[in-house]
Order: C-alpha cells, then sequence, then structure tokens
C-alpha cells in the first residue's frame, strides 16, 4: 500500500514521493508458475532503500505475498531449473562478526533461505540453467590471486594494512562512479559436493577485463556459456566479442568478433542451436551508430542480420519459447512498445499503448509474456501480455499506483529543416486558458535516448505539482524516430539538437495554457550540455539548471571514464565547433550547476570549471563581494545521478527554490540542514 499522504498527491511534498515504494528486476520460474518482483522501500531511518522480493500471481487473481524478510536488500533473484530462488543478500548468520555477500536459495516448497555460497567480494549476474543443477554467476578476483581462495588472502593483506593503491596495465580506469581494480570479474559455476555443498569454481582464471560491464546466457542443459568478452582495440579502446565458455572445462571458443561493431546481449535460443544477439556499429565523427539484430548458429558457424532493415534499435531481446522467433523491445516515437520477430521476417508490434516495456520473460507455454510496464502516467508495474492478441493485464501487486497532480498530452512542432520533433507536455490539474502557467522544458540525456517512460530521479510531477508544465521533447540525437532523426544531430550537438528543442518550445508556449513570459530550462548529462548552450545561444528563458553537464568538451573527452567511445565522435573540430564553454561571455540567465564528486562520466571538473567561468566571464559575474545570481550545488559523495533518498529531496527543495525566485519572483526557503 502507498504511504500516508501529507499532501492531495504523493508528488505534492517531496517525503511523500521518495516514500513511494519502488519496483524492478522479474523472474519467471521454468514451468512459469511463479512470477518474482523486487519491491524497495525506505529503510527505517530514511537514509537508504531496502529491496525484498515478492511472488505475483501470473494469472492475476491472488494479490502479490512478500517472500524475504531481511534487513538488508535482496536482489537478483532467478529460479533454478527445480523451481528453488537464487538471490543475493549480505545478511549476518550465526558465528560470523559482521554480514558477509552471499548467494542464497529459498526453496520452492517453503521454509527458510540458506546460504548457497559466500565470497567476500560478492557475487552477481547469477544465471541458472533451466533442466539442470548448475549456476553460473560473476565474482571479482584479484589479478594477482591464485585461485579464489588466494583472492581471500589478498583482500585481507589489504584490508589489514589499508592498502587502496591499484596498479594499471590498462584502460578503463573507471567506470561510473566507481575505480576499476585492482580485481576483475570472473566467471564461476556453481559446483555441488557429496554432501550437497556448493562451491565455485573459476572457469575464466585468465579472464583479465574481458568480463567487466558483461552479460552472459545459459544452455539450458547448463553445460556452456555465452558472454560477451571485451577485446582491445587501437587508441586504448574497447570492443566487445562474443564467446562460447564450457562449464566443465572452461575452453572458449570464440563465436562473433566484428571489427566494425560491439556485439552483447547475447541469449541462447531454447535448443541450444542458436544465439541471438545486439550489434552497434563503432561510430565515426560523421557516421552515428547503427544497432541491429544479428543470429550466429552452432551448426553452421553462420552469423546472419535478423529483421535487416528494421529502423528502430532494439533494446532487449528474448525468445519464444518455441525457438521460432524472437521478442524485442525498442524505443518507437516516444514509447517502448514489445515486437515479436519471426526469424526469417520483420518485425510485428504487440504492445499497442504508449508505454515502455522492459524484464520481459516468455511463459513456458508460449502464450504469455510477464514484463515490467511504465510511462509518464505510471511507475513500473508487472503485467501480463497475451502473445496472440497483445492483450495487457496489470497483475495484482503490493502497492496502488499513485495518483497523478496533472494531465499528459503530446505535441509537435516543424523543426528548420521539415523535419517533425514530438514531445511529452505535463499539464497541472487545472491549467485553462484564463490561467495560464510556467513551463519548465526539460532536456534529456544520452544524448542517445528518448523521454519514453517513468524516472524516479527525473520525475516532472513534482514540477508539475508546484504549478509548472514541463516539456519532455526528443530532439535530434533521440532514439525511436529512425536513423536518419539520430544521424541529423550526429558531430553537431549544438544544432539540429539545439533549433529542435527551440522549435518545440515556440509550439508549447504558443498554446493558451502556457505563460510564455515565465519559462526555465533544465537537464542532466547531455541534458545540461544543452542546457549549458542554450544558455550561450539566447536569453529566452528565465533561469536554467545544469546537472552533471558537458561544459569544455577538449577537456571532457579524454577525462570521462570511457573516452574512446567519446573521442570516435567528438574530434578536434567537433569539440571547438559544439563546445558551450566558448560562449560564457554570452551567459545572461541565472543558472543553478549540479555536480557529485563521484561522477567520473562526467567529470567533476567540467562542473568546477562552469562554475568558475561563470563567475568569471559569464554576463552576470561575481560583485566585488563574490555575489552572484548563479548557484552551485555540489555533492562531495554522490555521482552521475544523486540517489540517495535525504539528498533527492535536497535536490527537488533547492531546484524548486531557485525556479520560484528566478521565473515565479517568490522567495521559497532553502532546507536548513545545507547550513
Amino acid at each position: 500500500m502507498l504511504p500516508e499522504l501529507h499532501g492531495g498527491t504523493p508528488f505534492d511534498e517531496l517525503d511523500d514521493y521518495i516514500a513511494l515504494p519502488r519496483l524492478s528486476g522479474l523472474a519467471l520460474s521454468v514451468d512459469g508458475s511463479r512470477l518474482i518482483c523486487g519491491r524497495a522501500v525506505l529503510d527505517d531511518t530514511g537514509t537508504e532503500y531496502v529491496s525484498s522480493l515478492w511472488e505475483f500471481d501470473p494469472q492475476g487473481r491472488r494479490q502479490a505475498r512478500r517472500l524475504t524478510w531481511g534487513t538488508t536488500s535482496e536482489s537478483g533473484a532467478t529460479f533454478a531449473f527445480d523451481g528453488d530462488i537464487l538471490f543475493t543478500a549480505t545478511r549476518s548468520v550465526p558465528g560470523e562478526d559482521s554480514p558477509q555477500p552471499a548467494l542464497w536459495r529459498l526453496p520452492a516448497d517453503g521454509g527458510e533461505a540458506s546460504v548457497v555460497c559466500r565470497r567476500g567480494s560478492g557475487v552477481s549476474s547469477v544465471t541458472a540453467a533451466r533442466s539442470a543443477p548448475t549456476f553460473v554467476a560473476h565474482t571479482p578476483v584479484m589479478a594477482s590471486a591464485r585461485g579464489l581462495e588466494h583472492d581471500d588472502e589478498i583482500r585481507a593483506a589489504r584490508k589489514d594494512g589499508k592498502v587502496t593503491a591499484m596498479l594499471h596495465t590498462g584502460y578503463p580506469v573507471r567506470h561510473w562512479d566507481h575505480d576499476l581494480g585492482p580485481d576483475q570479474p570472473h566467471l564461476v559455476v556453481g559446483e555441488s559436493d557429496s554432501e550437497g555443498a556448493v562451491f565455485l569454481r573459476d572457469v575464466t582464471p585468465s579472464a583479465g577485463a574481458a568480463l567487466r560491464e558483461g552479460s552472459m546466457s545459459i544452455s539450458a542443459d547448463g553445460l556452456f556459456v555465452v558472454s560477451t568478452w571485451a577485446v582491445g582495440d587501437s587508441g586504448a579502446a574497447r570492443r566487445s566479442t562474443i564467446v562460447r565458455i564450457d562449464t566443465v572445462s572452461g575452453d572458449r571458443a570464440t563465436l562473433v568478433d566484428d571489427a566494425e561493431a560491439d556485439v552483447h546481449s547475447p541469449s541462447v535460443s531454447p535448443d541450444g542451436t542458436r544465439v541471438a544477439f545486439i550489434r552497434e556499429t563503432l561510430t565515426t565523427p560523421d557516421h552515428a551508430p547503427r544497432v541491429s539484430l544479428g543470429l550466429y548458429d552452432f551448426r553452421t558457424g553462420a552469423v546472419t542480420a535478423v529483421a535487416d532493415g528494421w529502423d528502430r534499435w532494439p533494446t532487449s531481446l528474448a525468445w519464444l519459447s518455441d525457438g521460432s522467433g524472437l521478442v524485442v523491445t525498442a524505443d518507437d516515437g516516444g514509447r517502448g512498445p514489445v515486437f515479436t520477430i519471426d526469424l526469417w521476417g520483420q518485425p510485428v508490434r504487440l504492445t499497442k499503448d504508449a508505454a515502455a516495456y522492459t524484464d520481459i520473460r516468455v511463459s513456458a507455454e508460449g502464450e504469455f509474456l510477464y514484463a515490467l510496464r511504465a510511462s509518464y502516467e505510471a511507475p513500473p508495474h508487472v503485467v501480463r501480455i497475451a502473445l496472440r492478441s497483445g492483450e495487457v493485464l496489470p497483475l495484482r501487486g503490493p502497492d496502488a499506483l499513485p495518483e497523478l497532480p496533472g494531465t499528459l498530452t503530446e505535441i509537435s512542432a516543424s523543426a528548420q529543416d521539415g523535419t517533425q520533433v514530438r514531445s511529452w507536455l505535463a499539464l497541472p490539474t487545472g491549467a485553462a486558458a484564463h490561467a495560464p502557467v510556467p513551463l519548465l522544458l526539460w532536456v534529456h540525456g544520452g544524448p542517445l535516448n528518448s523521454w519514453n517512460t517513468w524516472s524516479w530521479r527525473w520525475n516532472p510531477w513534482l514540477l508539475v505539482a508546484k504549478g509548472y508544465a514541463v516539456l519532455l521533447p526528443d530532439p535530434a540525437l533521440s532514439t525511436g524516430y529512425g536513423q536518419d532523426f539520430v544521424q541529423r544531430g550526429w558531430g553537431q550537438w549544438g544544432k539540429a539538437p539545439f533549433t529542435d528543442l527551440m522549435a518545440v518550445t515556440d509550439a508549447a508556449v504558443a498554446l493558451p495554457e502556457i505563460d510564455p513570459n515565465r519559462t526555465g530550462a533544465m537537464g542532466g548529462s547531455f541534458g545540461g550540455y544543452m542546457a549549458n548552450w542554450i544558455a550561450g545561444h539566447t536569453d529566452r528563458f528565465d533561469a536554467i539548471v545544469t546537472h552533471a553537464s558537458l561544459w569544455a568538451l577538449d577537456q571532457f573527452g579524454p577525462t570521462t571514464d570511457s573516452a574512446w567511445y567519446w573521442q570516435r565522435e567528438m574530434s578536434p573540430e567537433m569539440a571547438v565547433d559544439n563546445s558551450p564553454h566558448l560562449y560564457v561571455a554570452d551567459i545572461n540567465t541565472p543558472m543553478l550547476v549540479i555536480h557529485g564528486d563521484k561522477d567520473y562520466r562526467v567529470p567533476i571538473g567540467e562542473g568546477l570549471r562552469l562554475w568558475y567561468e561563470l563567475l568569471a566571464e559569464s554576463g552576470l559575474p561575481a560583485d566585488a563581494d563574490g555575489k552572484t545570481d548563479h548557484r552551485f550545488l555540489y555533492f562531495p559523495d554522490e555521482n552521475h545521478w544523486v540517489l540517495k533518498p535525504t539528498h533527492t529531496k535536497i535536490w527537488y527543495e533547492v531546484v524548486i527554490a531557485f525556479l520560484s525566485e528566478h521565473i515565479l519572483g517568490e522567495d521559497v526557503s532553502l532546507p536548513e540542514i545545507l547550513g
């Protein structure tokens, strides 16, 4: 059930919103009779989310019920072949001084969960075979370790000696918000001894960095795993291939190695004869990536295209239960529908609504799919989809969907080249021509992305509840509109993406419900880049919020955590033509800069340089006493997103106060906790 509210909807008070439960991760038993999902809620201190596992009735008749009751989060659930549930958790057990990360088993016939195996470094990405007592997982292992026991010894020595130093021999050295090394992920197979105890056996002892950020799929009989395997490329770059690893011998064979593309998301067919995967071409300064489906045949060794020529980018895939085709999700016109694809045919759209679907699970009998459905009208919730008709049945969850403080509509505009640019527009309840409301333009990140699904972190309804209309456009570079739409903005971030945003903003402020004289713009990551670019190229907005934003492209390119990816597009010429910092003197709009120090995707140097140059060189510089209309909200221990519940609340409080001052002309108190 939803928490008790302090206001009319959960979006009227930040405490109510932050307390909303959140669903993620879906697992279906082999026989299709059981369905589980993770549910996260605030802990007693209100400082972090704790997740537990819940069972949903696949038929939609019974209410969901809670399965696990640990005091720390349980996650990564998967069903074993016998119906037992495997999941990861860090729990205390008798005889141990402190909680240890471990893999746990919850019996299919009820009873208490028990430890399957434990590792001090943890296990993740647990995948179980459908018809054999075999599971595989990733676990970090020190590069110098001679086996898993030796790895434990090295870790203990580093901990006791307070050693944090790392010696790198390759790239990358960071990812998102954490340092890479000195350990590297290995693939381990779960084995049982004569007494039923489970031990982990390393089948990739020389993996190096090949399994970092990898994905895998296990055959039904558990005899082999198909996994991504990163290899080195020119210029310190990495490229993803697909390999087959024998779970008994550890023998490895390369299946797909495409010098012109990354290949990922492998999925073994039900009969074990094929592997479906996603292929993404390597980019150049002039050419955007192309994303498509591929198929590897074990019998012939041939690699063929699936749905060749489809002008949408697949985001996930699963096999139909009989192996005759695939179930695929893809961004499409501000939605994320489900498609079915015959192996030798073209995609057929299955879902017809305005939602986006993730975590697709196919039932054994082949009649239904199960998924998480979300849109800007509802957060993720569990549904059943009929494969023949596309009918969607919401399953009975533990929580009702939250009431919204407004309504959602769509608008579109013609870009300078005549291309149609569409957008979601969230309007406050009661917005009308006689009382027009202020407008906030929100620019999505990516930049290869789309405003097509619910976001807990960037949620427009919190601002709608404060009386703003929120515009969520998909400009050039957005996915779901075809290859040409992406290409329009490739390497030209400050051109078509910018003019597209201005065109759709013009269309929004022309509506009678919108007050054209009270507007603001916001964006994070690439959206923050666009917010910076907008600030230097127009004075039409009253306030601009820029979060985790790119500022000086020649600085960003070599210092981000995956420099090789950005350098493919970001040539020196592109960086000069599209860098916002070159236009700082033209910024006359008050800006709120937000950045986390643990952001390695857009390093803190971008935010620090932006802040200094705003005060020193913008059209609104600091005065002799150092006072300025600009603001800098800094989080020393947060990453690219700012995720702690207490920090999320502060984020919105500061944003709302800043917008209120400059758009509404109102004073809103800042939280006292900021000092």
